[in-house]
């Protein structure tokens, strides 16, 4: 399987785990204060993956992934009060006052902003394949988002709006963490997110839910939250930032199935007139294949690799099992081959 394959099936199965905990965060908000909620969905998925990573340390063995360093720091906050603190919290907010197929649906949005920071603020190339199924996203969730009459789009969908952008923001400084060991990332950021939004629901009053709520929340937030975010960070590292963002645009698809044939939520016009809107936009994304002639500037890095066309050095002293994580230099190179934007593809584009 190529990289770019790899990088899909990674974003698609992170989009379908983190659409499946959007109905069900819906259902549990009747059991839990929002903002309650939003911690604990992190804090879970920050200290199920703390097991999962001491499990794999148990095991012995060079590390499989290269570790953060210092300088990662102040992304890895700007990510965590971003997507870990502002943007659960404004989907709580949002879920109580709008249907879960809805807001499902109107998750879309974080695709968008994610592309759009990535290509006015990071320089991120955009063929015309990727803003034409961005514009058909953008047209299918303003369609749901309208609530007609005079109030337009209501208060729950901008909450929600507000909460895809606070992704969109997190999913690009997240990008610059990408090398780096994504099940690392997750933990703390969610052990610290959920923290400090938990301790903030408790100061406001808000009190813990029954231990069956706590159960589900747990299980929502370590998957929905904490092993999807694992999956996305592995598909930044081989789709670049918007492209990942596009292909994540299918969350909103999963949690809408599921709110309509668990919770039983009505199949409306405008709401399949989006979805067509929606799955056209996702088909151009997928559809797209980007190849031109390119260089590669020397650098060195560390991230997990196997000794492919980009990864033709000598190992110093070091050896180990492939796939392996440590630092390594990258020649010049000059070729032309299939490729997105990854750690080895962010040079850019002449139009």
């Amino acid at each position: 399987m190529s990289d770019r394959w790899r990088g899909i099936a990674y974003a698609l199965l992170s989009a379908v785990l983190f659409g499946a905990s959007t109905p069900l965060a819906k259902a549990l908000l009747g059991e839990a204060d929002p903002w309650m909620l939003a911690g604990l969905l992190y804090l879970a998925s920050g200290l199920g993956l703390g097991v999962v990573r001491y499990a794999r340390r148990m095991r012995g063995g060079p590390p499989p992934e290269a570790p953060l360093t210092r300088r990662d720091l102040p992304w890895l906050g700007a990510v965590i009060l971003s997507g870990g603190i502002a943007g659960p919290v404004l989907l709580m907010i949002g879920l109580g006052t709008t249907p879960a197929s809805t807001a499902a649906l109107l998750l879309n949005l974080e695709g968008l902003f994610t592309l759009g920071i990535a290509w006015v603020v990071f320089r991120e190339n955009v063929d015309r394949r990727i803003a034409l199924g961005a514009a058909a996203i953008l047209a299918g969730a303003l369609l749901l988002a309208w609530s007609g009459g005079p109030e337009g789009i209501g208060w729950g969908a901008m909450a929600i709006a507000g909460a895809c952008l606070a992704w969109g923001i997190d999913n690009n400084l997240t990008r610059k963490l990408a090398s780096a060991d994504p099940l690392q990332i997750a933990m703390i950021k969610g052990r610290v997110a959920g923290a400090v939004n938990v301790a903030l629901a408790l100061s406001a009053g808000a009190a813990l839910p029954a231990p069956a709520a706590l159960l589900g929340t747990a299980a929502v937030g370590f998957l929905g939250y904490g092993v999807s975010l694992v999956l996305f960070v592995l598909a930044l590292r081989h789709l670049g930032t918007a492209r990942t963002g596009a292909y994540f645009s299918l969350a909103p698809f999963a949690g809408a199935v599921i709110a309509i044939t668990a919770f039983g939520e009505p199949v409306t016009e405008r709401f399949v007139a989006a979805a067509v809107l929606m799955g056209i936009g996702l088909y151009l994304h997928l559809a797209e294949r980007h190849e031109h002639r390119h260089r590669h500037d020397p650098v060195r890095h560390e991230h997990r690799h196997t000794h492919d066309e980009h990864h033709r050095h000598s190992h110093e002293g070091w050896e180990g099992p492939e796939p392996h994580s440590h630092p390594h230099a990258h020649a010049p190179l000059d070729h032309a081959h299939p490729h997105a934007p990854d750690l080895h593809h962010r040079h850019r584009h002449r139009h």
